[in-house]
């Protein structure tokens, strides 16, 4: 016969120790991002201890890299106010907030499109000109159809991604 001690999940106090400090190294109250007429990011509040490890965990397009993007200064709010060590960095420029991170790279052209990004690997692989022109139709076997006139910056890092293996 097999015997088994049930242990109970730890209380959120236990997991999360951090979370008591005063300390708070990230701050985004209500931050606001559009592209356009899109709502990328819709009245975000997040608040990050000093030394707590976070996941930005999300399908495709949900916003965790523009997150970072505005968190870093990359990218600008729309709305809202983004706090780092206490204070407000929302209007101030990346290099003056002292974060750094680190992306995957999808040697993406910035200054071209997503149909031009596609052309251009296409071209390079020997692919004829007639083929060239169907790049719609290598963008909608990523689902990406209707998203070859906008720029890298425009695109979320998944769809990033996937406009690197329409290349392929």
């Amino acid at each position: 016969m097999v015997s088994a001690e049930v242990t109970p999940f730890p209380q959120p106090d236990v997991l999360h120790p951090v979370a008591h400090k005063a300390n708070v190294a990230v701050q985004l109250d209500g931050v606001l991002k559009r592209f356009g007429d899109a709502i990328a990011l819709h009245k975000i509040s997040l608040t990050i201890e000093e030394g707590e490890f976070i996941t930005l965990l999300g399908p495709s397009g949900c916003g965790k890299t523009t997150l970072l993007n505005l968190m870093a200064g990359f990218a600008e709010a729309d709305g809202g106010e983004i706090f780092i060590d206490g204070d407000l960095v929302t209007e101030i420029p990346p290099y003056q907030r002292e974060i750094g991170i680190v992306f995957q790279n999808y040697a993406l052209f910035p200054h071209m499109t997503v149909e031009k990004n596609v052309g251009y690997g296409l071209r390079m692989r020997g692919v004829p000109k007639a083929e060239i022109a169907g790049v719609e139709q290598a963008l909608a076997l990523v689902k990406l159809a209707g998203y070859g006139q906008r720029k890298p910056r425009e695109l979320s890092g998944g769809q990033q991604q996937r406009v690197a293996l329409a290349l392929w």
